[in-house]
């Protein structure tokens, strides 16, 4: 590191990489490879006080700030442009305390990180389905998946979080400190600071669990989407759902060969209680409407997190949008099967998330989280493309599905995490305008500045 950019960042212990420097162009590289952003300095951050250094560093030097941490985001908002970014990808260390069922984990680790050090004891906080994505991006929006019927949200699971503010100041932000700041942290926290360390309550799950994998083809479109629809609302607590809508068969050793890449639509069900139970539902589904084909296995934990990877692979090209719907009502079926057969990318489609369950236990008010606490669906609209070509022709697809299915949805607007275009009137939407204001005067007084401002931004009360 040159003294010019060892007096830049006084105090600094990490590495600052620079636009000279040989690895610049992998070290400012995000999962989404559309994104070619060229931030004018990249702190990789060894410790807290490395965050606090770099973010008054920036501020010094009128630099705008990106936070950095699985670089999962669509939108590339890891890395900014002429920006510095604050990268946390070196601090992924997570500690579980078994005995109060208590994760700490840094902020910049990957699902899979905290997956593997909770598994290790039997058990697990809900997170997402990617396990490379970032723990600390997920959580701030919300963060669901498997578990969320049975535990609510990653937000709802948080204990406390050691955040780093604009102004480099480091507070512990819990119910009994700084208990605003907390509550925003939990639905709209990339807007408040750097988080660099979650503390998580954990709850039983695993080590292995039951996977159920039905697959119906695109000619059958609106009669699997239909017995797909009446099976998952009527699952337990213990088990959790996903629609993948638009779904070309993978390529993988669990599908007959004669079948993969074949267009149609597909159900995960994972079932967290008894073996026999899931295997009732799934043999249900079955004689309803006999699938293509099928995988149902016992499988780790781990290994269910991870078993949409390849679905998603590091820098592939991508573009998305969301919305929440109440129900898939007839109409919403058929805009879902209408659609899902006008993609040209195999790798896109529409993976459509149930919240129900723990989600709707949790008081509207009670967190940030842009969404309503009750039954429904988010519908994320990815368009996937290992080419320009298919990226260019399916962000087009994805705006035109968005469109239809728009009629149908929600009134609060979509689920932050999902938000590549997040213009303020979606925001305020996101929100609902009393969370909003609320937000508005929390940001007012931690960030004045909107120094945190490349996300779904919330810009501060006057």
């Amino acid at each position: 590191m040159s003294d010019h950019i060892s007096s830049m960042i006084p105090g600094f212990s990490g590495r600052v990489v620079t636009p000279a420097d040989p690895d610049y162009d992998t070290v400012r590289a995000v999962w989404n490879g559309a994104i070619d952003h060229r931030p004018a300095l990249v702190a990789r951050c060894e410790s807290t006080e490395d965050v606090a250094a770099a973010l008054t560093a920036a501020r010094a030097r009128g630099l705008d700030v990106s936070v950095r941490g699985g670089a999962h985001n669509f939108a590339g908002n890891a890395v900014w442009p002429d920006a510095l970014t604050v990268d946390l990808s070196g601090l992924r260390a997570v500690r579980v305390d078994p005995v109060t069922r208590t994760a700490y984990c840094q902020g910049g680790a990957l699902l899979a990180d905290l997956d593997a050090a909770t598994q290790e004891h039997g058990l697990a906080v809900p997170a997402g389905t990617i396990s490379h994505t970032g723990v600390g991006g997920l959580t701030l929006g919300g963060g669901f998946g498997w578990l969320t019927a049975g535990h609510g949200l990653s937000i709802d699971n948080l204990v406390s979080a050691q955040v780093v503010l604009a102004d480099g100041r480091t507070v512990e932000a819990s119910l009994d400190s700084h208990p605003e700041l907390f509550w925003a942290l939990r639905g709209a926290g990339s807007n408040f600071g750097v988080v660099t360390e979650f503390r998580f309550a954990l709850h039983p799950v695993g080590p292995m669990v039951q996977m159920g994998l039905l697959f119906w083809p695109a000619e059958q479109g609106i009669q699997a989407l239909r017995t797909i629809r009446e099976a998952v609302a009527k699952l337990p607590r213990d088990m959790g759902a996903l629609l993948a809508v638009g779904l070309n068969a993978p390529p993988a050793p669990f599908v007959p060969q004669e079948y993969h890449l074949a267009p149609g639509h597909a159900v995960i069900i994972a079932g967290f209680g008894a073996a026999e139970d899931h295997a009732d539902v799934v043999d249900a589904l079955r004689r309803e409407l006999p699938p293509l084909f099928d995988v149902v296995t016992p499988m780790p934990y781990t290994a269910l997190q991870s078993m949409l990877d390849d679905a998603a692979p590091p820098g592939i090209l991508a573009y998305e949008r969301a919305l929440y719907l109440n129900e898939l009502t007839d109409d919403v079926v058929e805009v879902l099967a209408e659609f899902s057969g006008k993609k040209s990318s195999p790798l896109s489609f529409a993976p459509v998330f149930t919240i129900d369950g723990a989600y709707t236990d949790v008081a509207d008010d009670a967190t940030a989280f842009g969404g309503l606490r009750r039954p429904g669906y988010v519908v994320n609209l990815a368009c996937v493309a290992p080419t320009p070509e298919l990226l260019a022709a399916d962000t087009a697809w994805v705006k035109e599905f968005w469109e239809a299915l728009l009629p149908f949805a929600r009134d609060t607007g979509s689920y932050v995490n999902f938000m590549v275009e997040p213009d303020q009137e979606r925001i305020v939407a996101a929100y609902g305008a009393d969370k909003y204001r609320r937000l508005a005067k929390i940001k007012a007084e931690y960030d004045p500045e909107n120094v945190f401002r490349h996300n779904a931004n919330i810009k501060p009360a006057a």
